[in-house]
């Protein structure tokens, strides 16, 4: 267990100190995202040698690593979490996976984008800024299409659909209404001053540029299409190192696309018994529908909702912050924001070191969508705030005295996060915060697609029969929309993109339910051991304190076996 005492820096903290400066140096976009300045004019090397450069990084720490003497059970935790992340993207680099990166939603094309969101834009300095990386935009895309075709040169490509759908995006950002055009358009000072004549130069100059090169990215994408395979799986013995990357765990996959189709049947009788509270008679498609209409629910315009989720998310921090969790003071802001992307996404961003840009909520609502339910979106809020990713993450970013910078920063593991996300969830409906049957059909609602995308993501990418309900047999595309649209009850804007999502992001979306799984067995086996001495609170304060890692390193942690 973690001192609350401050500690002296060790052996095993340069290491990893010095390994978090050098990523940073290899990723100006990582850091804008974690708020380090100095590199807000650069844009990462995506080129074979720049994911070459990182490997070296990579190795060289873990050669490091062998030699170093932990000191504590702090160090023993670095160790191992290091080695586990550090070792698995060797892993992945050697089969030639990150090269060739190419999904609707975090593949190098999204990156040198969405970083621009987070980019302060209150002086003519910020602007200038922005300019200055927006011109640097065509060289990043350049370099990522050389890394894809060296990987398409060894046989590893990505599907026909990630291509298609990434070179919609290139047509929506660049369209006379889409980001470009409106990043342009929306350009001010703090207080909705001008621009000096300069800076709108070099920015419009910067908006041209980019927009060009996401222009030529499309054609360079069209090229690269035709090599492309129409099957959306990435077939087994990869899908085992994506799954293994996103969970820090390596799990029996039949085992776990059986338990998938068992969790979602308990989830749709849940659903069900709450239909009947909501009207009675009726089955889960008529109580949604009654919830649409019912105007305690409704939210019309971004502006309501984004006040809505504002509100909301202030509300928690107080109540949990008053009781069960100890939330830092400032942990206790979070800013809620609508993107300037419509993609239909809905994610989080950590705060800075230093916390002068707080942790936000970010809403990206797909064109057309102006009327939100508020019972299908209040365990989103729970889910991406407090007590989900604004809670663990900005704690973890505010526990300086313990942990080092890439402990802090650099330790992220989408089961260990998105697991946790996921269980706060539950953890609000066992606190008595979601009893409304409203909210709670929301909640289940929420969990019923979780649950239906590791039967999918598994079944898809590993070639698992398909369930009968829509004719077993061999997964493809028809089969998969089926099945997750008779389990989740969205917009199709919305729905359609995630499904893309899942046949382009292999591992990723099962990370949630897994990792909420293997939180869940966790917290039982830490309950058994612990006997009547067990303490709820506790256990969550033991296990955020240790910040993010791999969940078998969490395992070891929590149980004292490190």
């Amino acid at each position: 267990m973690i001192s609350e005492q401050s500690r002296p820096q060790t052996d095993v903290d340069r290491i990893a100190e010095a390994h978090f400066d050098a990523e940073v140096d290899l990723s100006p976009l990582a850091a804008t995202y974690l708020g380090i300045p100095g590199h807000d004019t650069e844009v990462d090397d995506f080129s074979p040698d720049g994911y070459a450069a990182a490997s070296r990084l990579r190795r060289s720490t873990l050669a490091s690593l062998e030699q170093a003497s932990p000191v504590d059970d702090v160090d023993r935790v670095t160790l191992a979490a290091m080695r586990e992340r550090l070792g698995l993207a060797e892993e992945i680099h050697e089969a030639g996976l990150d090269l060739a990166t190419i999904n609707v939603l975090a593949s190098p094309m999204q990156e040198v984008r969405d970083v621009l969101d987070l980019m302060p834009t209150a002086t003519s300095e910020d602007w200038g800024r922005i300019a200055g990386r927006l011109e640097r935009i065509p060289t990043a895309l350049e370099q990522w299409t050389e890394s894809l075709s060296a990987a398409a040169a060894k046989g590893e490509i990505a599907p026909l659909r990630q291509y298609d759908r990434c070179i919609d995006q290139c047509g929506d950002l660049t369209a006379p209404d889409g980001y470009f055009a409106a990043l342009l358009s929306g350009a001010a000072l703090e207080g909705g001053g001008a621009l000096p004549d300069s800076v709108a130069a070099d920015l419009r100059r910067g908006v041209e540029t980019a927009a060009a090169g996401y222009r030529d990215l499309a054609g360079r994408l069209g090229t690269l299409r035709e090599k492309a395979p129409q099957a959306d799986g990435c077939g087994i013995e990869n899908y085992r190192l994506h799954s293994r990357a996103f969970l820090g765990a390596e799990v029996d996959l039949e085992e776990t696309y059986a338990w998938g189709q068992e969790e979602l049947a308990r989830i749709t009788a849940q659903m069900q018994e709450v239909a009947e509270q909501i009207l009675p008679g009726a089955g889960v498609e008529e109580a949604v529908a009654a919830l649409d209409r019912d105007p305690r629910y409704r939210l019309q315009g971004t502006e309501a909702l984004q006040e809505w989720m504002q509100r909301t998310a202030d509300e928690a921090v107080e109540l949990l912050g008053s009781g069960h969790f100890a939330i830092p003071e400032p942990v206790r802001t979070i800013e809620c924001m609508i993107a300037p992307t419509q993609t239909g996404g809905i994610y989080y961003t950590g705060p800075s070191d230093d916390f002068s840009r707080p942790g936000r909520m970010w809403w990206s609502v797909p064109k057309g969508v102006t009327e939100f339910g508020t019972w299908r979106e209040l365990t989103t809020v729970y889910h991406e705030g407090v007590p989900g990713h604004h809670l663990q993450i900005g704690q973890t970013v505010h526990r300086r005295e313990l942990l080092n910078r890439w402990r802090r920063h650099s330790s992220f593991t989408s089961g260990h996060a998105e697991g946790w996300a996921l269980y706060a969830e539950w953890l609000m409906a066992e606190l008595g915060h979601m009893d409304d049957p409203g909210n709670r059909m929301g909640l289940l609602d929420g969990q019923s697609l979780r649950a239906a995308r590791v039967v999918l993501d598994i079944g898809v990418h590993c070639g698992f029969e398909a369930p009968a309900e829509v004719g077993g047999g061999h997964w493809d595309h028809d089969k998969a929309w089926s099945f997750l649209s008779a389990h989740a009850n969205m917009e199709e804007g919305f729905l359609r993109f995630e499904l893309d999502r899942y046949l382009g992001w292999p591992g990723q979306a099962p990370s949630y339910k897994v990792g909420e799984r293997l939180w869940l067995q966790l917290r039982e086996e830490a309950r058994r051991r612990a006997g009547a001495a067990f303490d709820l609170a506790d256990f969550h304060r033991r296990a955020l304190d240790l910040g993010g890692m791999g969940l078998d390193t969490l395992r070891g942690a929590v149980l004292g076996e490190i």
